[in-house]
């Protein structure tokens, strides 16, 4: 057998430990890679690697057979082979054969689904001084009705991922929507502002479950020669929700007050759960298999037809550990996961900085002068920029697929980056433009036009990242987006809190000059990973790089 990553790296390095003296999590993670490496090019992060044993083969939910079994040698005595079950050649079970026309409505659901999350996270901003009022607190406090949502959409991905793979995806969704939906009436209903933030807080942890099985939901659905629309839909909610909220509680919170914002949520996301809860199906392979699993036990009565989730599931405790130890490990451990963590903390935050920087120029009394409603109107730029490039999306899509077949089908990660070297100079002067044009002697339309450039490159360098990250982490990848997830949501929930200090003592042009020298200075992200990202790759535990990969930067050459 090949030597593994950690063998290679044992006999290169002193400070590598020796494997049989290595911890079982890192035997597991190296046996992960290894069979990433010998598998595929690259992993579906969407399958159950961090709740199964090392010695688990992820085969039987990407193959389908004519018999829908794979023997292999049984583990128990009751019989000598286990029967894998798997999906037929063009089982009418399997979500990827479904009809075009159902595998887009269940599209359009779920992505609905992540821009009704999205947008709840900031409907409320616009009458952030209606709380104040009321409650008579200060409005950092009030603001932090929008900090602890924020923050649960860190906290929650860490335990309902995992809990998804043992489950599979719709308990998750159902239960964890519905509780969400059900949080927001005693929101609205809120007598003082510790009822509302200690409900806010948990409906920011319940309903961060959706968001974070969205891009499982879609692989789930769609082949990856496939994706490239359906995850175009996809990227644009997480943006498109934040620039709408704003628009629609301006005018709402005007004519009826603060509680109908939440009462907007209820209407929305209660619309969704319902939608979701019966038109989209169970769409993972390892529940779906294991019912029939089950199914053909009961009616067979041979006790050898069986999955991988049941026979090399880890126990529940240990998955649990792992999927909350993994991702810190990833965040902390690896500069790649750690800068790339960074700048889209940096992108997240800067989303939810334009929900207070926004009326500070359009609304105050040192702007335009705009009502609630008008300002709201001017997050409709950076909208438009968002929905443009989703819609080129699959342009990039395919001429990525271009470079894939060009390099025998197997390009190094750092080809994921050449999207966000490109789009990552719009984010600096779609603020430089806001920040200096934001005089009130000037037009208003030219601050709002500055939102453009930064809408159209969020999703570039949202794909990108996760793109990159998926490749580079292959097997890790999931616990690579969880570091991500966690340190982008608390960065963009304490934003708001200083955004306003922060303008008021620079100045609207000296505070967006210092945000746009910020987005400026993470340019150099993505050039230092294509130069050198296959170098520090080859030292890293838990990335994977081949043998014979060779650097971006000389196949460009090449």
């Amino acid at each position: 057998m090949e030597p593994t990553k950690a063998d290679r790296s044992a006999s290169s390095s002193s400070s590598t430990l020796d494997m049989q003296q290595e911890p079982e999590i890192y035997r597991s993670i190296t046996a992960r890679t290894h069979d990433a490496e010998n598998n595929a090019d690259r992993a579906d992060p969407y399958l159950p690697y961090r709740t199964l044993s090392a010695s688990a083969s992820i085969n039987e939910y990407t193959t389908e057979t004519k018999s829908g079994v794979l023997p292999r040698p049984s583990s128990s005595h009751a019989s000598p082979t286990d029967k894998l079950v798997t999906f037929t050649v063009n089982d009418p079970e399997n979500p990827k054969n479904w009809s075009l026309l159902y595998k887009w409505w269940c599209t359009l659901v779920i992505a609905f689904v992540c821009f009704a999350v999205a947008f709840a996270s900031s409907v409320v901003t616009p009458d952030i001084v209606g709380v104040v009022k009321e409650f008579n607190v200060t409005e950092e406090v009030a603001l932090l009705s929008i900090t602890v949502f924020v923050i649960g959409f860190g906290v929650g991905p860490l335990v309902f991922a995992p809990l998804s793979e043992m489950l599979g995806r719709k308990p998750v969704y159902v239960v964890t929507l519905g509780i969400s939906v059900l949080l927001v009436i005693p929101c609205a209903l809120a007598t003082n502002i510790s009822m509302l933030l200690v409900f806010r807080a948990l409906g920011g942890i319940a309903i961060s479950a959706p968001m974070t099985l969205v891009g499982g939901s879609l692989a789930d659905l769609w082949r990856t020669e496939e994706r490239g629309v359906p995850m175009a839909f996809f990227s644009a909610a997480p943006f498109l929700g934040p620039a709408i909220g704003p628009l629609v509680g301006g005018y709402l919170s005007a004519a009826a007050g603060w509680r109908w914002l939440y009462w907007i949520q209820l209407i929305l996301g209660g619309f969704a759960y319902l939608l979701l809860t019966f038109t989209v199906p169970e769409t993972y392979a390892p529940t779906l298999l294991s019912k029939r699993a089950a199914k053909l036990r009961k009616s067979t009565g041979d006790t050898s037809y069986t999955t991988t989730a049941e026979t090399d599931r880890l126990p529940l405790r240990q998955a649990l550990a792992t999927t909350l130890v993994r991702p810190l490990q990833l965040l902390f451990g690896e500069l790649i996961v750690f800068l790339i963590s960074l700048y889209m903390s940096v992108l997240y935050g800067l989303l939810y900085m334009f929900f207070i920087a926004f009326p500070i120029v359009f609304q105050g009394p040192d702007g335009h002068g705009f009502s609630r409603g008008t300002s709201g109107l001017m997050f409709i730029p950076l909208a438009i920029g968002v929905i443009c490039s989703a819609a080129l999306s699959p342009l990039v899509n395919r001429h990525y697929l271009t470079l894939h077949a060009k390099h025998g089908g197997s390009p190094p990660p750092e080809m994921r980056l050449i999207p966000m070297m490109i789009s990552c100079w719009l984010i600096p002067i779609g603020l430089f433009i806001f920040s200096w044009t934001s005089y009130p002697r000037l037009p208003w339309i030219a601050p709002a036009l500055g939102g453009f450039p930064v809408g159209f490159g969020f999703i570039f360098l949202y794909n990108a990242a996760n793109n990159y990250l998926v490749d580079s982490y292959q097997s890790q990848a999931a616990s690579a987006l969880a570091a991500k997830t966690f340190l982008r949501s608390l960065w963009g929930a304490v934003t708001v809190l200083f955004t306003a200090q922060m303008y008021a003592r620079l100045g609207v042009q000296g505070a967006g000059s210092l945000l746009a020298g910020l987005a400026l200075a993470c340019c150099a992200i993505p050039f230092v990973f294509f130069f050198f990202g296959e170098r520090i790759r080859r030292h890293s535990r838990f990335a994977v790089v081949k043998e014979d990969e060779v650097p971006a930067k000389d196949v460009e050459k090449a």
